[in-house]
């Protein structure tokens, strides 16, 4: 009995660690920590998180950015305006291409019915549509 006891002892104890310790990694306001699964243990911390009209994402204290849990480097916003319309649009892409054209946001953003004009999510991502 008593044996047993302790052994119930123990794993209440190690509960209550495991609780505490689980309840400490994730930091309150804006701040959250994510791990990268390709990366293995590597663990980013956001420093914001954007709620674009599109998707959800969040900028890293190393200045890249997330969405669906992909890292980008680059936010980029592509001013122009699409053929015979009457204002301009803005699209606002995560990237990891340095350089998107305007042609090329707005074919990706739903326009175009070739399927070889968007983006694979690991090149870029549609967060804001303005």
């Amino acid at each position: 009995m008593k044996k047993f006891l302790s052994v119930v002892l123990f794993l209440s104890l190690v509960a209550v660690i495991v609780a505490v310790f689980s309840c400490c990694g994730k930091q309150n306001g804006k701040n959250e920590n994510t791990s990268d699964p390709e990366a293995g243990e590597l663990m980013y911390s956001t420093v914001s998180a954007v709620d674009g009209n599109m998707k959800t994402y969040y900028e890293m204290n190393d200045g890249t950015w997330m969405c669906d849990g992909i890292i980008y480097k680059y936010r980029l916003e592509i001013k122009g305006r699409m053929p015979n319309a009457a204002v301009d649009s803005t699209f606002v892409y995560l990237s990891n291409l340095e350089e998107i054209s305007f042609e090329q946001a707005y074919k990706a953003a739903g326009v175009s019915s070739d399927t070889n004009d968007y983006f694979s999510p690991e090149e870029a991502v549609l967060v804001e549509m303005k």
